[in-house]
């Protein structure tokens, strides 16, 4: 018989992958975690790590197992739920985790939303940047995120995680009040091929989609000045010391000098929202899934 709980270290080994960062992860020491693993090999009458350099790496026939693993997992999910269908309404907690933007604009709405339908489900909310927000899911602590389309996210096919398509968050061109192109309905990103930029730190995930945005409209930006936040953003631009792109999401400081303009050809980054695989069909996780649609489109409306 498999030890689940073992298996969940290799698991977690193989997501993080080292034992240390995934000892870490799990609140164990490096040696603990070794040994859960050790176990499980002998358990199995297999061999799930071999030397690689100064480290370790997965046998093929840990491989092999953690392909079973990631379906046990989810099965798992699938058994509570089934287990508690009797208590079918929304109630317990409710873990969400999600980027600044989304916080505000989807999930803090989305709680109140539930509060009002749904007096015994409590929400807990978590700010989080979009990788920590995968680790959450892995770690079964939170359950369910709202992230954006990153080059660093799991990819879809990954059957640990369950993430679905909930809006296109378009990007406008935020310039000065008396910019040249202030007052137009739509612009072509070309025409703001000379200006001076503004653009998202170099890691941040918003930092491709300016950058191909621009890429399509066939230029490269000369980016000045870099910010964390859009709102910093917002007041760079509104001291005219460039142009920037801003997602429709972001919610800019009130009565700034500041015009947003709608761009031609939609750039945008996808939100979605992620679950544990499984567990989106579990009452409170398919009551806020319900409410996160309803509010998308008047988001960025």
């Amino acid at each position: 018989m498999i030890d689940l709980r073992r298996l969940h270290v290799l698991r977690a080994v193989s997501y993080y992958g080292t034992v240390t960062a995934a000892a870490r992860a799990l609140h164990f020491t490096p040696s603990a975690a070794s040994q859960q693993i050790r176990q499980l090999a002998r358990d199995l009458g297999v061999d799930l790590l071999e030397p690689r350099g100064r480290g370790v790496r997965l046998t093929p026939a840990a491989e092999s197992l953690l392909a079973h693993a990631d379906a046990i997992q989810a099965r798992w999910e699938e058994a509570e739920l089934d287990l508690r269908a009797e208590y079918s309404a929304p109630a317990g907690q409710l873990r969400v985790s999600g980027f600044p933007t989304a916080v505000s604009v989807l999930l803090a709405p989305m709680a109140v939303r539930l509060r009002e339908r749904h007096p015994r489900l409590t929400v807990r909310i978590r700010e989080t940047a979009v990788p920590e927000c995968f680790d959450l899911l892995f770690e079964g602590e939170t359950d369910l995120a709202v992230v954006e389309v990153t080059p660093h996210n799991p990819p879809q096919s990954d059957t640990r995680f369950d993430q679905r398509p909930l809006l296109d968050d378009p990007y406008d061109l935020v310039v000065p009040d008396d910019h040249r192109l202030a007052g137009h309905a739509r612009v072509d990103l070309a025409e703001a091929a000379r200006e001076a930029w503004i653009a998202p730190v170099p890691d941040s995930p918003c930092r491709p989609h300016v950058m191909s945005a621009c890429g399509a409209a066939g230029f490269t930006p000369d980016v000045l000045h870099h910010a964390k936040d859009w709102t910093v953003t917002a007041h760079l631009v509104a001291h005219r010391l460039g142009v920037a792109l801003v997602p429709r999401l972001a919610e800019l400081t009130p009565d700034l000098p500041i015009t947003r303009v709608r761009c031609a050809g939609n750039p945008h980054r996808t939100i979605l929202s992620a679950t544990r695989n499984g567990c989106r069909t579990r009452p409170a996780v398919a009551a806020a899934l319900e409410e996160l649609r309803e509010l998308a489109p008047t988001a960025v409306a």
